[in-house]
Parts: structure tokens; C-alpha cells; sequence
């Protein structure tokens, strides 16, 4: 009797853990499982990847490899702005969104006016340009 106890005992204690560990574990899965499991993965990265280009199309790269952000454009507007004889003695804001530069201000001569226009027009990066600049003469 204490032999067939402890075959008994013996016996629970084998299948228990392995029916527990089989309760516990994903059943296997099939390998039209793992193929639609692994095509939605991969359709999650390439959406991830076509957002990040996306972004980086609509702010396009210079020539330079920068990131031409609204920013950057105004920067270069400005700088360009600044060795233009046309425009000295000129007052001149330059705001750009979503690469529309928009020059606000006064400048001296309606030659200055325009110059201000092309040159921001010519600044790469530039898709537009509002130019609400005004004629003021130096008093």
C-alpha cells in the first residue's frame, strides 16, 4: 500500500507541473499565425517610416543636407537681405510659414521693394513670397 502511495504521489507530482506549464504557455501557433503576426509588424514599421519621411519631405533638405525648416528659411532670407545696396536703410520683417515668406516693413525706393521680393523669392527652400513691404522715402 505505502508502494502505491508514493507511485501515486509520485505520479501527481510529474503531471501537475506539466499540465500547469501547459495552462500557462500560448498554445503554438500555427504558421499562418506567425506570417499574419509578422505582416502586421511589418505594415506598423512601414507606416512608422513613411510618417517620419513625410515630415522630412514637407521641410525638404538644402543642397547642404540641412533641414529646411521655416526657420532655417528665414535665417537665410535675412542673411541674404543684408549685402543688398537696394535695401540699406530699409526696415524689413521676414516671417515664413510653411515655406510662404511674407516681408513686412518699409523700404526706401520701389527698385528696393522689388529687390527685397526677388531676393527672397530666389532663397532656396522658398515656395511663395507675400511681399507687404511699403515705399517710404527718408525724410
Amino acid at each position: 500500500m505505502k508502494m502505491t502511495y508514493a507511485l501515486t504521489l509520485l505520479a501527481v507530482l510529474t503531471i501537475v507541473p506539466a499540465a500547469v506549464s501547459a495552462a500557462g504557455a500560448a498554445a503554438p501557433q500555427s504558421a499562418g499565425e506567425r506570417i499574419k503576426e509578422g505582416g502586421t509588424t511589418t505594415k506598423h514599421a512601414v507606416v512608422k517610416g513613411a510618417k517620419a519621411v513625410g515630415r522630412k519631405t514637407t521641410d525638404g533638405v538644402s543642397k547642404s543636407g540641412e533641414v529646411m525648416t521655416d526657420a532655417w528659411i528665414t535665417t537665410r532670407v535675412n542673411a541674404s537681405m543684408v549685402n543688398e545696396d537696394a535695401l540699406k536703410g530699409s526696415h524689413i520683417n521676414v516671417d515664413t510659414s510653411a515655406h510662404v515668406v511674407t516681408l513686412k516693413g518699409t523700404v526706401l525706393t520701389v527698385a528696393g521693394r522689388a529687390r527685397a521680393g526677388v531676393v527672397a523669392r530666389h532663397t532656396e527652400g522658398v515656395r511663395r513670397v507675400v511681399n507687404n513691404l511699403h515705399v517710404e522715402p527718408k525724410r
